[in-house]
């Protein structure tokens, strides 16, 4: 079976596709393609309120392109979602119907609190030892989606207005940051000790810099230390320094900024980057729901 994953973000599209097989009665999945094309929707939505002219093209370009791929995978079942971009255009559902026109593609937008519950589908908690606790962390253009997980069972989700793009526009505020805050210190309480999940490619970048091996953490004072680094250097140093793309190089630093005050207000000191995204939660929520129809 081949499933597909559309994820429309504030800074980036992505087109996820999957082949899942059955091993040993669980189901392996086995990423067959991955394309993103950073449309930055968010940079005109977050100042604008809208979608303009040259992003509209380039989202209805994007998604022909999709639909092309989905098909040569003969790709059996898919799913696209939109996030805060599209969530806060005035135009968005006229480009959702014009996609659709034109594609085939019918997009979802989809709420904050549901794109933490996709995060959350990738299960990757369950896997982890059972001593600890553990914050999901995904940091995106246009939202900060937040998941505490303990004991076995999702205890807490909240979506924050606070992402990369909107951060870069100036478009954030101290109250913002002080909802996040007390939201936070009131409810990422436990007994354990927390462990952060971090996802975003924000946060896969950074990883694959720190030369981390994977499975192991990175610690507070290591994303720190980067995040001072990185703030000292404008973007074209960036991108010759860490060998960046400049719509990654002007927006990492930003991601870090998020990261290390949710790690800081949740006293966790450790975060683990298992490079999962909103597709991959896509994917396995799909294929969930396939297995519920039988």
């Amino acid at each position: 079976m081949k499933i597909a994953a559309i994820d429309i973000g504030s800074n980036a599209a992505r087109l996820l596709i999957n082949e899942v097989k059955i091993n040993n009665r669980k189901p392996e999945f086995i990423k067959l393609n991955l394309l993103r094309v950073p449309l930055r929707l968010g940079m005109d939505v977050f100042t604008l309120g809208k979608i303009g002219e040259e992003r509209e093209k380039m989202v209805l370009d994007s998604m022909k392109i999709f639909s092309d791929l989905m098909k040569i995978y003969q790709v059996d079942h898919y799913r696209a979602c939109a996030t805060s971009a599209m969530r806060d255009a005035s135009n968005g559902n006229a480009i959702i119907q014009k996609v659709k026109d034109t594609s085939g593609i019918t997009i979802e937008i989809i709420s904050g609190d549901e794109e933490a519950t996709l995060i959350y589908e990738n299960h990757v908690a369950e896997g982890l030892d059972k001593e600890f606790a553990y914050l999901y962390i995904d940091v995106g253009g246009g939202s900060t989606e937040l998941t505490f997980y303990e004991n076995g069972k999702m205890m807490y989700e909240k979506s924050f207005n606070i992402g990369t793009i909107r951060l870069l526009n100036n478009l954030v505020s101290p109250a913002n940051w002080q909802e996040m805050k007390e939201e936070i210190k009131k409810n990422i309480i436990s007994k354990k000790p927390i462990i952060a999940i971090g996802s975003g490619g924000n946060i896969n970048k950074i990883f694959s810099m720190s030369k981390t091996k994977d499975g192991k953490p990175m610690s507070l004072s290591y994303l720190k230390k980067t995040h001072k680094e990185l703030n000292e250097l404008t973007v074209d140093e960036r991108m010759t320094k860490y060998n960046l793309r400049e719509d990654r190089a002007d927006v990492i630093a930003y991601a870090l900024k998020v990261f290390n005050n949710v790690m800081s207000w949740s006293d966790i000191s450790r975060i683990f980057v298992p490079k999962i995204s909103v597709a991959d939660g896509l994917i396995h929520n799909i294929y969930s729901q396939l297995q519920n129809k039988k």
